[in-house]
């Protein structure tokens, strides 16, 4: 119980971090709400391996709940300040739920929520950094080309790191998964419209990797 306990206790001081930052304009928009996305997103992805899986289930459904409230209420404005019409930080909350609810191992879900946590959102702030040149439009969305390429690597690399040194071990059956799953993931993130990429991709990666193993 205590470790589930610091566990929400660490993600509740990220948020009161985050929003002071926003209070005090040294973040804004994206950066605001990638800190959040990354950090969270990166410490979630290991929680299986110090906690129950239902333990990660009932901890994010109550993360849900409580987004859902400071939406409304405006709460945490660090998180909800975007521009674009999006319910990510919503979707966030709840695919972690999902996949603590399907996924069969936790390397597996880790591997899923990184692509989630890391690769979205390292792939926004490299995009906002460094895109604004090299845009594109897909299905309505407004992409560029460094942040799509910036999350097809870190997709490689979470794909490399789950392939070479997870517990099934090396597979030569497995080495196309190495090219293939970074493009679809990359590709699924593209045309995922109004934040539900944080639903479909981390899905789609685990239900790859758990066919290959």
């Amino acid at each position: 119980m205590i470790v589930p306990l610091l566990c929400v206790g660490l993600v509740f001081v990220v948020l009161c971090v985050s929003e002071i930052l926003w209070r005090a304009k040294l973040v804004r928009g994206e950066q605001g709400r990638k800190f959040v996305h990354i950090f969270v997103g990166t410490f979630v992805a290991f929680w299986p391996f110090v906690m129950s899986f239902r333990a990660v289930q009932f901890i994010s459904l109550a993360f849900l709940l409580g987004i859902v409230v400071s939406r409304q209420l405006n709460i945490f404005h660090a998180i909800h300040a975007v521009k674009r019409k999006s319910w990510g930080e919503v979707l966030f909350a709840l695919s972690i739920a999902l996949l603590a609810a399907v996924s069969p191992d936790k390397w597996i879900f880790a591997a899923a929520i990184l692509h989630m946590g890391l690769a979205d959102g390292l792939a926004a702030i490299i995009g906002d950094r460094y895109g604004k040149h090299n845009r594109y439009k897909i299905l309505g969305q407004m992409k560029s080309l460094f942040g799509s390429l910036a999350f097809l690597v870190v997709s490689g690399a979470i794909v490399a790191g789950f392939v070479l040194f997870g517990p099934a071990g090396f597979s030569t059956t497995a080495l196309p998964a190495l090219l293939w799953l970074p493009l679809a993931a990359t590709f699924l993130e593209n045309v995922s419209p109004k934040g539900t990429d944080n639903v479909f991709v981390p899905l789609l990666v685990a239900a790859m990797l758990g066919l290959l193993y």
